[in-house]
């Protein structure tokens, strides 16, 4: 049987995974750096481009930065997610795929309707869509003008990242930032037509829902890379193989990983997911089918545009603007302001995170939990965000985390997003219930008279009036 190393030697199969890093020959690639995982753990090393043949031999997971110098790459990331029985994609995967299918319709429906046809990718858990905006035109200018960049992200950008060596530029960190603003459009778009599929939830980002017959699963919209900077994120290669299973053994069961097929991350045309999950996990089949296809990412500059001036007329961009016009306070101020918030304030719930933030608070679904607590209590969601950050950068165990990533803007995009689902009415808040919350773990303690409920009901009535 061929190993792995011997199915990168096909010469379709380095085509293809050439062409997604920009270029028909190394010399020609335009991604920043790849990054490479073997079976036994995901690691995030980026190394420079050379190193590519390298890896090839190696039979490695292998992945590019969303980070280019030539396009401004854009990413949907649509998955399936069980909190409780984490194998289930993998032991039901063409009911898995059946139940994303409607969310990846709606999804490619909306981009089709703007011009934007991004390149389709399948997964182990879900599908990738992807298209680049070329940086020298003006659709990049457009987006440039539509982000921000708070100060610290725009510090850490002026320093040079090895590899490739070189800075980001400010209009390249306000174009990324602008990316996120678009797409939590999309999401906002797609929730309208698929808020859920055969009783399961489909939600923005992966957050821990309610316990369903099959675990606590959910379809999940993640565009939590827009949370982070650009050049920390990265996404797997088109023809690679796909180790994620082998490095989750601890989590899925070593025993079920060891029966599973290779699977490899395949380019999915017009075809259905049912029909590409044979080619997925079959080296055979992904090596016929690296001969037959493209995965050059298409330019959709001009289908962004369409989309920019869509979101730019919208309700989320109305609220996007009451979110940014208020002024957290400065870090200088929060032993003043926010440090003497009084977590005591909040139903032991809230309060748990806000006293225990690391790793609590960097759980999407806890994270929602406190935007939703502060909200109900009438914060402005900007000083929600602040608070939020203040935790990040206090000392409560982060060590060198938050060196590398940024914490005004993972604070800020998670609020933005979670209280912007409020506003539209996206978020109905049936699982912001005493109930439900103890349902899913977040609550530990008994006797609290029921107090989340009583402030949903406070916030049901005011939801849009916050800002």
């Amino acid at each position: 049987m061929p190993s792995i190393a011997d199915y990168y030697q096909d010469p379709h199969v380095r085509r293809q995974m050439l062409r997604f890093l920009g270029g028909d020959s190394l010399a020609e690639t335009t991604a920043a750096y790849l990054t490479a995982s073997d079976p036994g753990r995901l690691q995030f090393d980026p190394q420079p481009i050379e190193q590519f043949d390298h890896y090839l031999e190696q039979g490695l997971d292998i992945g590019r930065s969303l980070w280019d110098r030539r396009v401004l790459l854009a990413h949907l990331d649509i998955d399936y997610v069980n909190f409780t029985f984490p194998a289930e994609p993998h032991i039901h995967p063409r009911r898995t795929f059946g139940l994303l299918a409607p969310v990846v319709d709606a999804a490619r429906e909306l981009l089709a309707a703007f011009g934007i046809r991004p390149l389709h990718l399948l997964s182990g858990c879900g599908h990738h869509l992807v298209w680049a905006v070329r940086q020298d035109g003006p659709t990049f200018a457009l987006l440039a003008e539509l982000g921000r960049l708070p100060p610290s992200l725009a510090g850490r950008y002026r320093q040079r990242y090895w590899p490739p060596g070189w800075r980001i530029a400010p209009q390249l960190g306000r174009a990324w930032d602008a990316l996120g603003l678009l797409l939590e459009y999309v999401c906002h778009r797609i929730l309208h037509r698929a808020r859920s599929v055969r009783g399961v939830p489909v939600e923005a980002t992966a957050v821990r829902v309610g316990e369903g017959r099959r675990g606590a699963e959910l379809l999940s919209l993640d565009i939590s890379e827009y949370a982070d900077p650009l050049h920390l994120r990265t996404i797997r290669v088109p023809f690679s193989v796909y180790l994620k299973c082998q490095q989750r053994r601890d989590v899925l069961g070593a025993d079920l990983v060891a029966r599973m097929p290779e699977m490899f991350l395949i380019p999915l045309g017009d075809g259905q997911a049912d029909e590409a999950l044979a080619t997925r996990d079959s080296l055979q089949r992904a090596r016929a089918l690296a001969a037959a296809s493209d995965t050059t990412i298409p330019d959709a500059s001009k289908g962004t545009a369409a989309l920019v001036e869509a979101y730019r007329g919208s309700e989320l961009a109305a609220f996007h603007a009451q979110f940014y016009d208020e002024t957290p306070e400065p870090p200088g101020r929060w032993p003043q302001t926010y440090d003497r918030f009084d977590a005591a304030a909040l139903p032991p719930c809230g309060r748990r995170v806000l006293e225990h933030p690391c790793d609590l608070l960097m759980q999407p679904g806890l994270i929602r939990h406190v935007v939703r607590l502060l909200l109900a209590s009438d914060w402005h969601p900007r000083h929600v965000a602040g608070l939020i950050r203040s935790k990040y950068e206090r000392d409560h165990g982060w060590g060198g985390y938050w060196y590398h990533y940024d914490a005004t803007s993972r604070a800020e995009f998670y609020t933005r997003l979670f209280a912007g689902l409020l506003a539209a009415g996206l978020d109905d808040l049936a699982d912001f219930t005493c109930p439900a919350t103890g349902a899913r773990g977040d609550c530990r303690q008994d006797g609290c008279s029921g107090a989340v409920d009583s402030l949903r009901a406070g916030l049901l009535e005011r939801r849009t009036a916050h800002v």
